[in-house]
Protein backbone atom coordinates (compact mmCIF):
# COMPACT_ATOMS: atom_id res chain seq x y z
CA UNK A 1 0.00 0.00 0.00
CA UNK A 2 1.46 3.37 -1.07
CA UNK A 3 1.85 6.00 1.63
CA UNK A 4 0.34 9.45 1.08
CA UNK A 5 2.50 12.37 2.15
CA UNK A 6 1.09 15.23 4.17
CA UNK A 7 1.42 17.57 1.18
CA UNK A 8 -0.39 15.10 -1.12
CA UNK A 9 -3.15 14.65 1.46
CA UNK A 10 -3.73 18.42 1.72
CA UNK A 11 -3.70 18.76 -2.05
CA UNK A 12 -6.13 15.89 -2.63
CA UNK A 13 -8.45 17.13 0.10
CA UNK A 14 -8.52 20.63 -1.41
CA UNK A 15 -9.38 19.27 -4.84
CA UNK A 16 -12.08 17.00 -3.41
CA UNK A 17 -13.63 19.90 -1.51
CA UNK A 18 -13.57 22.08 -4.60
CA UNK A 19 -15.27 19.39 -6.65
CA UNK A 20 -17.85 18.81 -3.93
CA UNK A 21 -18.81 22.48 -3.97
CA UNK A 22 -19.14 22.53 -7.75
CA UNK A 23 -16.07 24.52 -8.71
CA UNK A 24 -15.54 24.77 -12.48
CA UNK A 25 -12.95 22.56 -14.14
CA UNK A 26 -10.87 25.65 -14.94
CA UNK A 27 -10.64 26.52 -11.23
CA UNK A 28 -9.52 22.99 -10.38
CA UNK A 29 -6.91 23.14 -13.11
CA UNK A 30 -5.63 26.48 -11.75
CA UNK A 31 -5.37 24.98 -8.27
CA UNK A 32 -3.41 22.06 -9.69
CA UNK A 33 -0.99 24.46 -11.41
CA UNK A 34 -0.61 26.40 -8.14
CA UNK A 35 0.45 23.27 -6.25
CA UNK A 36 2.79 22.18 -9.04
CA UNK A 37 4.41 25.64 -9.20
CA UNK A 38 4.97 25.57 -5.44
CA UNK A 39 6.56 22.11 -5.66
CA UNK A 40 8.82 23.20 -8.56
CA UNK A 41 9.86 26.38 -6.71
CA UNK A 42 10.78 24.40 -3.62
CA UNK A 43 12.75 21.89 -5.65
CA UNK A 44 14.57 24.66 -7.57
CA UNK A 45 16.38 25.99 -4.52
CA UNK A 46 16.42 22.95 -2.26
CA UNK A 47 19.66 21.60 -3.66
CA UNK A 48 21.99 24.23 -5.08
CA UNK A 49 20.80 27.37 -3.31
CA UNK A 50 20.55 25.75 0.11
CA UNK A 51 23.98 24.13 -0.20
CA UNK A 52 25.43 27.51 -1.14
CA UNK A 53 23.73 29.22 1.82
CA UNK A 54 24.95 26.51 4.22
CA UNK A 55 28.53 26.95 3.00
CA UNK A 56 28.41 30.72 3.55
CA UNK A 57 27.21 30.82 7.16
CA UNK A 58 28.56 29.77 10.54
CA UNK A 59 25.17 28.61 11.78
CA UNK A 60 23.04 25.58 11.00
CA UNK A 61 20.58 25.07 8.12
CA UNK A 62 17.57 22.86 8.89
CA UNK A 63 15.57 21.45 5.98
CA UNK A 64 12.22 19.60 6.16
CA UNK A 65 13.97 16.24 5.85
CA UNK A 66 16.34 16.93 8.78
CA UNK A 67 15.87 14.96 12.00
CA UNK A 68 15.48 18.13 14.07
CA UNK A 69 13.05 19.87 11.70
CA UNK A 70 9.86 18.95 13.58
CA UNK A 71 11.14 20.12 16.95
CA UNK A 72 12.71 23.23 15.41
CA UNK A 73 9.57 24.44 13.66
CA UNK A 74 7.34 24.30 16.76
CA UNK A 75 6.51 27.49 18.64
CA UNK A 76 5.05 27.98 22.12
CA UNK A 77 1.50 28.65 20.88
CA UNK A 78 0.56 25.31 19.35
CA UNK A 79 -2.43 26.95 17.63
CA UNK A 80 0.10 27.72 14.87
CA UNK A 81 1.20 24.52 13.15
CA UNK A 82 3.28 25.92 10.29
CA UNK A 83 5.85 24.32 8.01
CA UNK A 84 8.65 26.59 6.79
CA UNK A 85 10.67 25.60 3.76
CA UNK A 86 13.86 26.31 5.69
CA UNK A 87 14.96 27.09 9.24
CA UNK A 88 18.35 28.73 9.70
CA UNK A 89 19.79 28.76 13.22
CA UNK A 90 22.11 31.73 12.81
CA UNK A 91 25.28 32.25 14.83
CA UNK A 92 26.01 35.93 14.23
CA UNK A 93 24.92 39.08 12.42
CA UNK A 94 26.70 38.06 9.22
CA UNK A 95 24.56 34.92 9.09
CA UNK A 96 21.44 37.05 9.46
CA UNK A 97 22.50 39.28 6.55
CA UNK A 98 23.10 36.27 4.30
CA UNK A 99 19.75 34.69 5.16
CA UNK A 100 17.96 37.98 4.46
CA UNK A 101 19.67 38.11 1.07
CA UNK A 102 18.75 34.48 0.39
CA UNK A 103 15.10 35.06 1.25
CA UNK A 104 14.87 38.11 -1.01
CA UNK A 105 16.50 36.39 -3.97
CA UNK A 106 14.21 33.37 -3.59
CA UNK A 107 11.17 35.63 -3.02
CA UNK A 108 10.26 33.77 0.15
CA UNK A 109 8.41 35.04 3.24
CA UNK A 110 10.59 35.50 6.32
CA UNK A 111 9.91 34.95 10.01
CA UNK A 112 12.24 35.81 12.88
CA UNK A 113 12.23 33.79 16.10
CA UNK A 114 13.98 34.32 19.40
CA UNK A 115 12.12 32.41 22.14
CA UNK A 116 9.11 31.41 20.02
CA UNK A 117 6.55 32.88 22.44
CA UNK A 118 4.78 35.21 19.99
CA UNK A 119 1.08 34.89 20.85
CA UNK A 120 0.27 35.55 17.18
CA UNK A 121 2.68 32.89 15.92
CA UNK A 122 5.00 35.39 14.20
CA UNK A 123 8.06 33.23 14.91
CA UNK A 124 7.23 30.73 12.16
CA UNK A 125 5.78 30.80 8.65
CA UNK A 126 4.49 28.41 5.98
CA UNK A 127 6.72 27.82 2.96
CA UNK A 128 9.25 30.50 3.89
CA UNK A 129 12.46 30.95 5.85
CA UNK A 130 12.70 31.17 9.63
CA UNK A 131 15.67 33.10 11.02
CA UNK A 132 16.18 31.32 14.34
CA UNK A 133 18.22 33.44 16.76
CA UNK A 134 18.19 30.88 19.59
CA UNK A 135 21.90 30.10 19.16
CA UNK A 136 22.93 33.68 19.93
CA UNK A 137 22.96 33.75 23.75
CA UNK A 138 25.98 35.79 24.85
CA UNK A 139 25.31 38.09 27.86
CA UNK A 140 27.70 40.73 29.22
CA UNK A 141 27.17 42.78 32.40
CA UNK A 142 28.92 46.08 33.00
CA UNK A 143 28.45 46.47 36.77
CA UNK A 144 30.09 49.91 36.90
CA UNK A 145 27.65 51.36 34.37
CA UNK A 146 24.67 49.18 35.48
CA UNK A 147 24.23 48.01 31.90
CA UNK A 148 23.80 44.59 30.31
CA UNK A 149 24.29 43.65 26.67
CA UNK A 150 22.61 40.48 25.43
CA UNK A 151 22.36 38.78 22.06
CA UNK A 152 18.86 38.49 20.67
CA UNK A 153 18.61 34.72 21.15
CA UNK A 154 18.68 35.08 24.93
CA UNK A 155 15.66 34.23 27.01
CA UNK A 156 14.59 36.28 29.98
CA UNK A 157 16.00 33.62 32.30
CA UNK A 158 19.44 33.86 30.63
CA UNK A 159 19.68 37.59 31.27
CA UNK A 160 18.28 37.35 34.81
CA UNK A 161 20.87 34.72 35.77
CA UNK A 162 23.69 36.92 34.52
CA UNK A 163 22.51 40.18 36.10
CA UNK A 164 21.35 38.70 39.40
CA UNK A 165 24.91 37.63 40.19
CA UNK A 166 25.44 41.33 40.89
CA UNK A 167 22.03 42.07 42.45
CA UNK A 168 20.84 43.83 39.28
CA UNK A 169 17.82 43.38 37.00
CA UNK A 170 15.78 44.99 34.25
CA UNK A 171 12.15 44.56 33.20
CA UNK A 172 11.92 41.31 31.20
CA UNK A 173 8.46 39.84 31.60
CA UNK A 174 7.39 37.19 34.07
CA UNK A 175 8.19 34.02 32.13
CA UNK A 176 11.82 32.83 32.04
CA UNK A 177 11.51 31.17 28.62
CA UNK A 178 10.30 34.23 26.68
CA UNK A 179 12.83 35.63 24.22
CA UNK A 180 14.09 39.09 25.15
CA UNK A 181 14.03 40.43 21.58
CA UNK A 182 10.36 39.90 20.81
CA UNK A 183 9.38 40.96 24.31
CA UNK A 184 11.36 44.21 24.18
CA UNK A 185 10.42 45.18 20.63
CA UNK A 186 6.76 44.70 21.51
CA UNK A 187 7.01 46.96 24.57
CA UNK A 188 7.79 44.43 27.27
CA UNK A 189 5.59 44.29 30.34
CA UNK A 190 6.97 42.77 33.54
CA UNK A 191 6.68 42.84 37.32
CA UNK A 192 9.25 45.64 37.62
CA UNK A 193 7.31 47.86 35.21
CA UNK A 194 5.51 50.12 37.73
CA UNK A 195 8.86 51.06 39.29
CA UNK A 196 11.30 50.94 36.38
CA UNK A 197 9.19 51.05 33.21
CA UNK A 198 8.75 48.54 30.40
CA UNK A 199 11.55 46.61 28.73
CA UNK A 200 11.67 49.07 25.83
CA UNK A 201 11.89 51.97 28.33
CA UNK A 202 15.11 50.37 29.60
CA UNK A 203 16.55 49.69 26.15
CA UNK A 204 19.65 51.84 25.62
CA UNK A 205 20.67 50.61 22.19
CA UNK A 206 20.24 47.76 19.72
CA UNK A 207 22.23 46.24 16.89
CA UNK A 208 20.03 45.88 13.81
CA UNK A 209 20.64 44.12 10.50
CA UNK A 210 18.68 46.04 7.87
CA UNK A 211 17.06 44.53 4.80
CA UNK A 212 20.05 45.47 2.64
CA UNK A 213 22.39 43.51 4.91
CA UNK A 214 23.96 46.43 6.80
CA UNK A 215 24.50 46.15 10.57
CA UNK A 216 23.72 49.45 12.31
CA UNK A 217 23.33 50.68 15.86
CA UNK A 218 20.03 52.18 16.93
CA UNK A 219 20.04 54.46 19.98
CA UNK A 220 19.12 57.98 21.02
CA UNK A 221 22.35 59.21 19.40
CA UNK A 222 22.66 56.86 16.44
CA UNK A 223 19.80 56.27 14.00
CA UNK A 224 17.29 57.75 16.49
CA UNK A 225 14.32 57.29 14.14
CA UNK A 226 15.04 53.56 13.89
CA UNK A 227 15.51 53.40 17.66
CA UNK A 228 12.09 55.03 18.11
CA UNK A 229 10.49 52.63 15.63
CA UNK A 230 11.78 49.35 17.05
CA UNK A 231 10.55 50.11 20.57
CA UNK A 232 6.98 48.88 20.13
CA UNK A 233 6.52 49.88 16.49
CA UNK A 234 6.06 46.34 15.16
CA UNK A 235 8.16 44.44 12.62
CA UNK A 236 9.76 44.98 9.20
CA UNK A 237 12.45 47.47 10.32
CA UNK A 238 15.22 44.87 10.32
CA UNK A 239 16.46 41.99 12.47
CA UNK A 240 17.71 42.93 15.93
CA UNK A 241 20.73 40.86 16.91
CA UNK A 242 21.76 42.42 20.26
CA UNK A 243 20.18 44.64 22.90
CA UNK A 244 21.66 46.83 25.63
CA UNK A 245 19.63 47.46 28.79
CA UNK A 246 19.73 49.77 31.79
CA UNK A 247 19.92 47.76 35.05
CA UNK A 248 18.50 48.50 38.50
CA UNK A 249 19.31 47.22 42.02
CA UNK A 250 16.89 44.33 42.68
CA UNK A 251 17.66 41.40 44.99
CA UNK A 252 14.88 40.12 47.27
CA UNK A 253 11.20 40.56 46.40
CA UNK A 254 7.91 39.83 48.14
CA UNK A 255 5.91 37.70 45.72
CA UNK A 256 3.13 35.13 45.53
CA UNK A 257 -0.59 34.57 45.00
CA UNK A 258 -3.76 35.35 46.93
CA UNK A 259 -6.71 33.14 45.94
CA UNK A 260 -10.18 34.06 47.15
CA UNK A 261 -13.59 32.36 47.55
CA UNK A 262 -15.53 32.45 44.25
CA UNK A 263 -18.73 34.06 45.52
CA UNK A 264 -17.29 37.53 46.28
CA UNK A 265 -15.69 38.54 42.97
CA UNK A 266 -17.50 41.91 42.55
CA UNK A 267 -16.25 43.39 45.80
CA UNK A 268 -12.84 41.77 45.37
CA UNK A 269 -12.37 43.45 42.00
CA UNK A 270 -13.25 46.81 43.48
CA UNK A 271 -10.89 46.15 46.39
CA UNK A 272 -8.05 45.31 43.97
CA UNK A 273 -8.63 48.51 41.99
CA UNK A 274 -8.65 50.58 45.18
CA UNK A 275 -5.54 48.81 46.47
CA UNK A 276 -3.48 49.37 43.33
CA UNK A 277 -4.60 52.98 42.93
CA UNK A 278 -3.02 53.73 46.32
CA UNK A 279 -0.02 51.37 46.03
CA UNK A 280 3.53 52.69 45.55
CA UNK A 281 5.46 52.07 42.35
CA UNK A 282 7.30 49.14 43.95
CA UNK A 283 4.04 47.12 43.94
CA UNK A 284 2.85 45.22 40.86
CA UNK A 285 -0.49 43.42 40.83
CA UNK A 286 -2.07 41.01 38.37
CA UNK A 287 -5.68 39.87 38.77
CA UNK A 288 -6.82 36.61 37.20
CA UNK A 289 -10.37 35.26 37.02
CA UNK A 290 -10.57 31.62 36.00
CA UNK A 291 -13.12 28.79 36.05
CA UNK A 292 -13.16 26.19 38.82
CA UNK A 293 -15.52 23.45 40.01
CA UNK A 294 -17.00 25.96 42.46
CA UNK A 295 -17.46 28.73 39.91
CA UNK A 296 -15.35 31.70 38.74
CA UNK A 297 -12.40 32.20 41.08
CA UNK A 298 -10.28 35.31 41.57
CA UNK A 299 -6.54 35.21 42.13
CA UNK A 300 -4.24 38.17 42.63
CA UNK A 301 -0.52 37.83 41.95
CA UNK A 302 1.61 40.40 43.74
CA UNK A 303 5.25 41.39 43.35
CA UNK A 304 6.83 43.99 45.59
CA UNK A 305 10.43 45.08 44.96
CA UNK A 306 10.80 47.33 48.02
CA UNK A 307 11.40 46.47 51.68
CA UNK A 308 9.56 43.15 52.33
CA UNK A 309 8.25 44.27 55.75
CA UNK A 310 6.64 47.34 54.25
CA UNK A 311 5.21 45.20 51.46
CA UNK A 312 3.43 42.93 53.95
CA UNK A 313 1.94 45.98 55.65
CA UNK A 314 0.66 47.21 52.30
CA UNK A 315 -1.05 43.86 51.65
CA UNK A 316 -3.22 44.01 54.77
CA UNK A 317 -6.31 45.33 52.88
CA UNK A 318 -6.10 42.25 50.60
CA UNK A 319 -5.98 39.84 53.54
CA UNK A 320 -8.93 41.30 55.47
CA UNK A 321 -11.87 41.61 55.73
CA UNK A 322 -12.00 38.95 52.97
CA UNK A 323 -9.47 36.29 53.91
CA UNK A 324 -7.79 34.48 51.01
CA UNK A 325 -8.28 30.72 50.75
CA UNK A 326 -4.65 30.49 49.64
CA UNK A 327 -1.88 32.92 50.59
CA UNK A 328 1.51 31.98 49.13
CA UNK A 329 3.07 35.45 49.31
CA UNK A 330 6.60 35.26 50.72
CA UNK A 331 10.08 36.73 50.40
CA UNK A 332 12.44 35.18 47.86
CA UNK A 333 15.22 36.21 45.54
CA UNK A 334 14.15 37.97 42.35
CA UNK A 335 15.88 35.24 40.34
CA UNK A 336 13.88 32.51 42.10
CA UNK A 337 10.64 34.44 41.56
CA UNK A 338 11.35 34.90 37.86
CA UNK A 339 12.52 31.31 37.38
CA UNK A 340 9.20 29.81 38.47
CA UNK A 341 6.63 32.37 37.30
CA UNK A 342 4.24 31.42 34.49
CA UNK A 343 6.17 28.30 33.52
CA UNK A 344 4.22 25.47 31.95
CA UNK A 345 4.02 23.20 28.90
CA UNK A 346 3.30 24.65 25.44
CA UNK A 347 -0.38 24.73 24.44
CA UNK A 348 -2.77 26.26 21.95
CA UNK A 349 -4.10 29.63 23.07
CA UNK A 350 -5.79 32.83 21.95
CA UNK A 351 -5.15 36.23 23.50
CA UNK A 352 -6.78 39.60 23.08
CA UNK A 353 -6.73 42.94 24.88
CA UNK A 354 -9.50 45.26 26.02
CA UNK A 355 -8.97 48.56 27.81
CA UNK A 356 -11.56 49.45 30.41
CA UNK A 357 -11.73 53.04 31.56
CA UNK A 358 -14.08 51.97 34.35
CA UNK A 359 -14.56 48.70 36.24
CA UNK A 360 -18.10 49.50 37.40
CA UNK A 361 -20.52 46.62 36.97
CA UNK A 362 -18.10 44.10 35.47
CA UNK A 363 -17.67 42.27 38.75
CA UNK A 364 -21.34 41.30 38.95
CA UNK A 365 -21.32 40.16 35.33
CA UNK A 366 -18.27 37.93 35.86
CA UNK A 367 -19.65 36.49 39.09
CA UNK A 368 -22.90 35.33 37.52
CA UNK A 369 -21.81 34.37 34.03
CA UNK A 370 -20.14 30.96 33.40
CA UNK A 371 -16.59 31.41 32.16
CA UNK A 372 -15.19 29.50 29.17
CA UNK A 373 -12.43 26.99 29.77
CA UNK A 374 -9.69 29.38 28.71
CA UNK A 375 -8.33 31.75 31.32
CA UNK A 376 -9.42 35.38 31.41
CA UNK A 377 -7.21 37.65 33.41
CA UNK A 378 -6.63 41.28 34.17
CA UNK A 379 -3.97 43.35 35.84
CA UNK A 380 -4.40 46.55 37.77
CA UNK A 381 -1.25 48.57 38.37
CA UNK A 382 -0.37 52.18 39.01
CA UNK A 383 -4.00 53.25 38.69
CA UNK A 384 -4.35 51.72 35.21
CA UNK A 385 -6.98 49.05 34.63
CA UNK A 386 -6.45 46.22 32.20
CA UNK A 387 -8.58 43.20 31.34
CA UNK A 388 -7.09 40.75 28.90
Amino acid sequence: MALTTRREFVQQTAFAAAALYGCPVEALAEAQRMFETREQKTASFDSAAIRKLASEITGHVITPDASDYESSRLVENRAYDRHPALIVRVANSSDVARVLDFGQKQKLPLAVRSGGHSAAGFGVCDGGVVIDLSGMKRVEVDVGRSVSRAEAGCLGGDVNKATQRFGLATTLGACPTVGIAGLTLGGGEGVLMPKYGTACDNLLSARVVTVDGREVEASQNSNPDLFWAIRGGGGNFGVVTALEYRLHPVSEVLTGALIYPPERIPELLQACVKFMAAAPDEMNGLVLIFPSEHGPTLMMLVDYCGQPGLGNDLLKPLRAPIKPQVDSVKVMSYLEAQSTAFSGPPNASFATDLFLSELIGIGAAVAHRPLPHHRAYGSVHGGSRWLR
